[in-house]
């Protein structure tokens, strides 16, 4: 192993500590409130990534999902009479749900190419907000309740935390495993030129599709999470335009395209939109909202790569600094020696005299 992986390794094990260990040193609910919804939205940004940050399709329907799985949780728990910490047994049947729902919205929306599918993805979402409604089963604009938890105002917090820390966790996994793959690979050739990874031979519509269904089940059930964590949802809470905008300031705030990139932007937004909705000045308006905006386009013109690749590049520079011209005057006798290292099996012959055998 590298030292590079050596420190890397070892870095994620001491903040998977630090992430363990946070609500049990915080205990006061209103402490450990922030870190649930940071872990939410960890794995909802990183699940939006798996699908738009490599193929470069960027989705402003993943509400679609959430607020799917939040009604389809509260739909199951209501007809089925489940109760109690029995509900969390109904949330793989959620992401089969959110699949379903995906593979839908995919054969709508991934026959066209990125802005169009931008369109169509704002459009199928306002279609999803208004149905929930309008259908009497979803309650229409009173929303549904969650069915009761037993749990006491501490452990409340903390246990939903570790249950969404546990999300949160294996999408990332998820999401690496994604990034390093044959499947990844495929995504970014997508990402880069369409038509050049078709003819290469890549599947582009299945590649794409398979994709979108993994972000479309993470989404749905961590929907689920946050609507039993909260007891209540409605048109305009899982449905929730600003929700897409958040997810997208996420990953390109941290870096877009990139598996870390979604944790720290949503590490960094979530608590400090819900400390701005706590402030009197900002739980007024709109003021909250628009500070988003703002900070949206101060990203995208002056780090439009993100903080973690451009931080990278900042940190390569400094270690190469002076660099270039040492390689530069490698001596010509070891070109050779350079070819043979990158794959050749004979080395660099001299061209023959005139006259010469």
């Amino acid at each position: 192993m590298s030292r590079g992986a050596a420190i890397r390794g070892g870095l994620l094990v001491v903040l998977l500590a630090l992430a363990i260990v946070f609500p049990l040193v915080f205990t006061n609910p209103a402490v450990t409130n922030y870190g649930v919804f940071a872990m939410i939205f960890v794995t909802a940004a990183s699940a939006w990534n798996i699908f738009s940050g490599n193929s470069g399709y960027i989705s402003l329907g993943n509400a679609v999902f959430y607020g799917s799985g939040a009604y389809a949780l509260g739909l199951m728990a209501k007809g089925w009479d489940v109760q109690g910490a029995q509900v969390f047994d109904l949330l793989p049947l959620v992401g089969v749900i959110g699949a379903g729902i995906a593979l839908i919205f995919g054969l709508i929306a991934l026959h066209v190419r990125r802005h169009t599918f931008i369109v169509v993805t704002i459009a199928v979402f306002f279609i999803f907000q208004l149905m929930a409604a309008n259908f009497s089963f979803t309650e229409g604009t009173s929303g549904l309740n969650s069915p009761f938890l037993t749990w006491q105002p501490v452990p409340y917090n903390q246990n939903f935390y570790f249950i969404a820390l546990g999300f949160a966790v294996a999408t990332i996994a998820v999401a690496a495993l994604v990034r390093r793959s044959r499947f990844g690979l495929q995504l970014r050739a997508i990402r880069d030129d369409e038509d050049r990874a078709r003819g290469l031979g890549v599947k582009t519509m299945r590649v794409k599709m398979s994709a979108l269904v993994i972000t479309g089940s993470i989404t749905a059930m961590i929907g689920g999470v946050w609507f039993y964590y909260i007891n209540q949802v409605q048109p305009q809470t899982g449905f929730d335009p600003l929700w897409d905008l958040q997810i997208v300031l996420m990953a390109f705030l941290g870096g877009y395209g990139s598996v870390s990139g979604p944790v720290l932007g949503a590490l960094i937004i979530e608590p400090g939109t819900l400390w701005l909705n706590t402030q009197p000045q900002f739980s007024g308006g709109y003021l909250s909202e628009i500070l988003l905006g703002v900070i949206f386009l101060l990203v995208v013109l002056v780090l439009p790569r993100g903080i973690i690749p451009t931080g990278g590049e900042w940190i390569k520079r400094l270690r190469t600094h002076g660099r270039p011209a040492v390689a530069a005057a490698v001596a010509p006798e070891k070109v050779g020696a350079a070819v043979l290292a990158a794959g050749r099996t004979t080395p660099l012959q001299p061209p023959a005299k005139d006259g010469g055998q």
